[in-house]
């Protein structure tokens, strides 16, 4: 994706394979977007091949760059989708939400459909637009196999004072993760940049001239080739607690991507929970915090570490890193 004057341009390349095939056809499957609603962008010129207007019935010659602007949120016309929403808290300015893994946050080329945006639609009207388009109320995200809890803004309000309060770093995340190997300390901060991959653009990694990124750890138990981690973000980026984690060479276990080594345990994508989250309230600015338990599957695999969960709760050890 690419940005113009603040447009939003998703881009996509042909290949020799793909020679012969109709515009509006391949793009809708590249996008993940019906054939029908490809030709109302193209009749809108808001899409363009090899830098030209193009039909939609024009044969691609399979080396073609396509662009697609993004249509403005209030022209896309999303559709609502009722689903089972686990709603921790609620009240008139947001909501908070206990994401399961394998739900995408928001409509992306290939999820445009089936997604928390889509699910709160269908419970609300009227959501304030976040972050640019596709994104109404949600002004902070989870990955699609990380679970656990996110707020979101229910007005305008909400929306400013939440997101002033991420770019401040005044709301607390806390996680809890399981990594491969034993750390050589304790705890401590990570502090490193991350940017696109260099060699994988669909990756993030540690590069010099990447965006800050901080994170900070604490060992809550080890084991035999295996650490219990609580893992809190000072900022927000992309893939940042997965990044940093196999960075130093304990990546995340069940994360096929960053790790490539799969889970002594039926885990579906990567073992990180979303447990711990706190604000200040946007409207009386009183503190907030709100936690939930892993899902299932996360605590089987402590159960099968031995890790005593209550026992954890009790002394604290899940409490929020200080500083």
């Amino acid at each position: 994706m690419i940005n113009k004057d603040e447009q939003e341009i998703l881009v996509f390349q042909a290949q020799a394979e793909d020679k012969g095939q109709r515009l509006d056809k391949w793009l809708s499957q590249k996008a993940g977007i019906s054939r029908t609603y490809v030709q109302k962008l193209i009749a809108d010129r808001m899409i363009t091949c090899a830098d030209y207007l193009r039909p939609a019935s024009y044969r691609l010659k399979g080396n073609e760059r396509i662009l697609l602007e993004v249509p403005e949120s209030e022209e896309l016309e999303l559709l609502p989708e009722p689903m089972d929403l686990d709603i921790i808290y609620e009240d008139e300015d947001l909501l908070v939400v206990n994401k399961p893994k394998s739900l995408v946050v928001h409509p992306a080329p290939g999820n445009w459909t089936g997604t928390l945006v889509n699910g709160l639609l269908a419970y609300q009207d009227n959501w304030p637009g976040i972050s640019g388009v596709f994104r109404p109320g949600i002004v902070h995200r989870l990955d699609k196999d990380t679970s656990g809890l996110m707020v979101v803004a229910k007005s305008d309000v909400a929306a400013f004072s939440l997101s002033q309060q991420l770019k401040e770093q005044k709301v607390k995340r806390l996680y809890l993760t399981l990594t491969w190997g034993n750390w050589p300390s304790l705890a401590g901060l990570i502090d490193a940049p991350i940017g696109r991959h260099p060699k994988n653009r669909q990756k993030m990694w540690v590069v010099p001239m990447g965006k800050k990124a901080q994170t900070d750890f604490q060992v809550i138990q080890a084991y035999a080739n295996t650490d219990f981690l609580k893992v809190q973000l000072r900022t927000g980026r992309t893939h940042q607690i997965r990044v940093h984690m196999a960075y130093y060479k304990h990546p995340i276990i069940g994360d096929m991507v960053y790790g490539n080594r799969e889970s002594p345990w039926p885990l579906e994508g990567q073992a990180l929970h979303a447990y711990a989250l706190a604000f200040y309230h946007p409207q009386d600015h009183r503190w907030m915090e709100f936690r939930v338990q892993p899902p299932q599957e996360f605590m089987h695999c402590l159960n099968n570490l031995g890790y005593d969960w209550d026992r954890g709760v009790e002394i604290g050890e899940l409490d929020f890193i200080d500083g």
